[in-house]
């Protein structure tokens, strides 16, 4: 008997080519404009030389495949031994090793060049489109090193581990490692982001600033560290919040005493361990001044708030690229997707929405920057405009790459096309370090503690007074909203998200190109938008937008 033809009803065309090979720096013409503008341009070789990295194929299969293996717990040796040890796939060390030895964990800490802050923001928003949940743990080693500074013994011993451009995963005793990395242990069961209510107690040993820690802590980031921060109020301090370093490994070599309970099992952000953590007896060094623990750990949590920013950021702008990746190919009714009148509508609406994050996001590290260097207008700005910029970026990064997923049909539904995982991480973004209710009420918070917070906010916004009729009266609008302050806090998301809209009009209209900037503003502020992307008006240069964003024009 001979053999069956052979068939031909498996060959594979009108496919995209494999994903994979870009620079995603090089194609980012706002990004590397916005660079340049923070002061950062320097930084521009090191931010290409990272994104040729990340773009290759075996690096965004190592953040496939460090999401699809989940880290797993062992709580005890074969002995019976409290361990407490997580193990993690392989592709999640390649990733942390690939960001740690291009110091996007430590940069302005070891580099104190002007626009150093704008180059690490740069550089997590390049690595959270490949993969974000090893950025948690990156983000706190970074926005941990200000915070230990206020003990400078503690400082001694840490910042050089911490800044470290290796990558040690063991679990070895601080003496013996060239690397650590730093987590944090804030949230419990009664308080969420009020940390006023936690109940967990530190009791003062015979050893100055040591103190012993029992408690519990609902959410435990990057158990694998080599310590963490942890909040507990001073016994006979009853609301008196103090902040402490709580080290895996006690100065005699031996573990610390306490107990990871579990993993928690999210939604997204699958990649990166997330426990719960019971203290008994556990040994912590005080980290600043007894009971102003809450102060101790605001710089921590505004410079976290700043890495949520840029990785809802980086998601929008991964998931458009891979739709515009898709789109070009791909052919439907006899013509490329791309040049669909339709889809092009929605791609260019995706597009603007991808520049309005990145110009906002670079706009607030470049404040971060001056702020640091003394610039007292800029320190305002930055106290607002962090949480401003943190509360609408990862609002806008679930409905954008959600609007990314669709343009690929079916396929984008499907694990095998990553979009998926970009779909499950955004929502995170608005949860960790406070949810947007938190996040509203802190701008609220910061006005009552300084009157005056906002006016380097509106000055940046009348910046581009008089270029749009559309950003001058939405402006006005929130002079007034916001000239009440006790009628504010029902209002507080509008008012959030208005001043976030203005600050990228303003950014837009400034820096961007006229199509980009005319359509944010009419589809953004002037109502001439619907209830989903692609309802620009048929007027907007979709073309010329899309170009843009695909990295082929200016």
């Amino acid at each position: 008997m001979s053999a069956p033809a052979t068939s031909t009803t498996h060959e594979v065309f009108n496919q995209p080519t494999p994903y994979g090979g870009y620079n995603f720096f090089e194609r980012d013409v706002a990004l590397r404009q916005a660079l340049a503008r923070e002061s950062a341009g320097w930084a521009a070789p090191r931010l290409s030389a990272f994104a040729q990295e990340l773009g290759d194929a075996d690096m965004l299969r190592h953040g496939y495949l460090a999401n699809r293996h989940a880290p797993e717990l062992q709580t005890h040796d074969n002995f019976g031994h409290r361990i407490n040890e997580i193990h993690l796939h392989p592709s999640w060390h390649e990733l942390m090793r690939t960001a740690r030895r291009h110091q996007v964990h430590s940069l302005p800490w070891t580099d104190a060049q002007t626009g150093s802050h704008v180059a690490r923001a740069g550089m997590s928003m390049l690595m959270a489109q490949v993969e974000s949940g090893a950025l948690c743990p990156l983000h706190m080693t970074y926005a941990g090193v200000p915070v230990l500074r206020s003990n400078p013994q503690l400082a001694a011993q840490w910042e050089p581990l911490l800044t470290s451009t290796g990558y040690d995963p063991r679990y070895r005793p601080a003496a013996q490692k060239g690397a650590a990395l730093i987590g944090m242990a804030m949230t419990e069961k009664q308080g969420g982001s009020d940390l006023r209510a936690n109940t967990t107690v530190a009791q003062p040993t015979a050893e100055p600033g040591v103190y012993a820690i029992t408690g519990h802590k609902w959410f435990y980031s990057a158990p694998m560290s080599d310590c963490f921060l942890t909040v507990a109020q001073v016994a006979d301090q009853p609301g008196r919040i103090s902040c402490f370093l709580v080290p895996f490994w006690l100065p005699d070599g031996t573990r610390n005493r306490f107990s990871i309970m579990r993993l928690k099992d999210k939604l997204g952000n699958r990649s990166n361990p997330s426990s719960e953590i019971e203290y008994n007896g556990t040994l912590a060094w005080l980290v600043g001044e007894e009971g102003r623990g809450i102060r101790t750990i605001i710089e921590m949590v505004n410079l976290t708030r700043l890495g949520c920013a840029s990785i809802s950021t980086g998601i929008i702008r991964q998931t458009l690229f891979r739709a515009l990746h898709h789109a070009q190919q791909r052919s439907a009714f006899g013509a490329k997707l791309v040049d669909k009148p339709l889809m092009s509508n929605v791609l260019a609406d995706l597009a603007i929405e991808s520049e309005a994050a990145t110009t906002l996001l670079m706009r607030l590290a470049g404040s971060v920057d001056r702020a640091n260097a003394g610039d007292a207008g800029e320190k305002r700005f930055a106290r607002a405009a962090t949480a401003i910029t943190k509360y609408w970026l990862a609002k806008r990064a679930s409905p954008s790459s959600f609007e990314a997923l669709e343009c690929h049909g079916g396929y984008g539904y499907i694990e095998d096309s990553y979009m998926p995982r970009f779909y499950r991480e955004a929502p995170v973004q608005s949860i960790w370090e406070g949810s947007g209710n938190v996040i509203c009420l802190d701008v609220l918070r910061a006005m009552d503690h300084d009157p005056e917070v906002l006016e380097p906010v509106f000055a940046d916004i009348a910046l581009a007074r008089g270029q749009n009729a559309h950003l001058d009266r939405t402006a006005d609008w929130l002079r007034s909203a916001t000239a009440d302050r006790t009628q504010m806090e029902p209002m507080a998301r509008r008012i959030v998200e208005k001043l976030a809209v203005c600050l990228q009009a303003s950014l837009l209209l400034r820096h961007s190109t006229p199509g980009v900037a005319d359509a944010f503003c009419a589809s953004r502020l002037g109502g001439d938008w619907g209830q989903a992307f692609g309802t620009l008006n048929a007027s907007v240069p979709f073309a010329g937008i899309i170009a843009r964003a695909w990295g082929e024009a200016g």
